[in-house]
């Protein structure tokens, strides 16, 4: 078989951005995943528009609302039901249409469904076997495959703390959330019990999706071992009932698990990531799908244009290449950040955590934007956890500073 340029492991978000960057740079490409890629994503993905705005793609949006919200307070007064206005618009992916559109610039690439068993990597070339028996070649490798994939080495880490949540698209007794509206957190804790409140917190998820449906999602924002879907089901339910209102059809189920905090991969390795199996998803709000669009177009072109100008250069050298465009020294040190941001998180009970998230969106519009989509530089980064930290009540500033004390000890 012909060698490739390069071969992309994968076929979901990432996998499609990364091959779609690499064949409009005129690479010859090559694609294998476990399915073709015409398989419906199971999962939806929101973003903030202004992202897709900056990048010209925002026709890629199903949903939008400009009625963007949260609940922070106890929702055991009127006080504690007041929300917080965000004033910036959210939307949903038309996930057909990001699928296809990915494809089209893909130009007709064919994905080979194969199981991928080893890889092994030469001077010049990096063969691909897989459980068929058949074999692949190509320069580089890139393995978008997802957080789970057995092929990228990183350091061990012991405490993966994963998001996870359990949503239904459907019909209900009552409007869950009010016409025309998106809900990013709502952290009301008035139906939980003594006992479940001591428990890992939880948030609601929910928007209108019109036409009398709704998408409503219970979410726990990171916890190791992760919060079982089974508890967060029965959460959702106790939610809604405590509303009065009880779930007539389900049209769509979703459930979702990913690391929050996955170490970075070795990046002195031939082998070369893009996506979850890069840790590409942001440590401290989960989002990935920006990421991957804004990344991916810089990383085809420095792997462009090293294989095109140093035709003898070892796959090891165009992996590095690849590694340093992907994860340059400022993305590394802001992934720390958010890394150390999402252990302090963690460390909140459930009265502290609706406290700090008050706070957080008392911030600057384009602070707190910047923070949940990667996009502050680092020194702004810096300055805006330091004002963070100078504008928390004090209850969350002790709780910051009782976390590091943990740490050191």
């Amino acid at each position: 078989m012909d060698s490739a340029d390069v071969l992309v492991m994968g076929a979901g978000p990432a996998a499609l951005c990364i091959t779609a960057e690499l064949v409009q740079q005129g690479l010859k490409v090559q694609a294998i995943a476990s399915k073709s890629p015409l398989e419906p994503w199971p999962n939806t993905y929101g973003i903030w528009a202004a992202e897709l705005e900056s990048l010209n793609l925002q026709e890629l949006l199903k949903y939008r609302w400009k009625d963007t919200v949260s609940f922070f307070g106890d929702g055991l007064n009127e006080k504690g039901n007041i929300c917080t206005n965000h004033y910036l618009d959210y939307g949903l992916f038309n996930s057909i249409n990001f699928q296809e559109a990915l494809l089209e610039r893909c130009n007709g690439l064919t994905w080979q469904v194969e199981t991928v068993k080893k890889i092994e990597f030469g001077e010049k070339e990096t063969t691909v076997m897989c459980t068929s028996g058949n074999k692949y070649f190509a320069r580089l490798v890139i393995d978008a495959s997802g957080h789970k994939s057995p092929f990228i080495r990183r350091p061990d880490h012991d405490d993966i703390a994963k998001q996870a949540a359990y949503g239904v698209v459907g019909k209900f007794s009552s409007a869950p959330v009010d016409k025309n509206r998106f809900v990013l957190m709502d952290f009301r804790p008035d139906h939980l019990n003594s006992n479940q409140l001591s428990e890992p917190p939880s948030f609601l998820y929910a928007m209108d999706l019109g036409d009398g449906s709704y998408f409503v999602e219970e979410t726990s924002l990171a916890c190791a071992p992760p919060v079982s879907f089974e508890i967060l089901k029965s959460r959702l339910i106790s939610r809604l009932s405590s509303k009065g209102i009880q779930i007539e059809e389900i049209t769509h189920e979703e459930h979702c698990l990913f690391p929050m905090n996955l170490p970075l991969p070795y990046r002195d390795q031939p082998l070369l990531a893009f996506g979850g199996s890069a840790s590409m998803v942001h440590p401290a709000s989960g989002y990935l799908v920006g990421s991957l669009l804004r990344r991916a177009p810089s990383l085809a072109k420095e792997i462009a244009k090293t294989i095109k100008n140093y035709p003898l250069m070892p796959t090891s050298q165009i992996a590095r290449r690849g590694w340093k465009k992907l994860w340059n020294t400022e993305l590394v040190q802001r992934h720390r950040l958010y890394q150390f941001g999402l252990q302090r998180l963690m460390s909140f009970d459930e009265s502290l955590l609706r406290s700090f998230f008050d706070t957080f969106f008392k911030l600057p519009k384009n602070d707190w934007y910047g923070y949940l989509t990667n996009t502050l530089p680092l020194p702004r980064l810096f300055i805006v956890m330091l004002k963070l930290f100078s504008i928390a009540p004090f209850k969350v500033r002790l709780g910051m500073i009782n976390f590091l004390v943990k740490k050191k000890s």
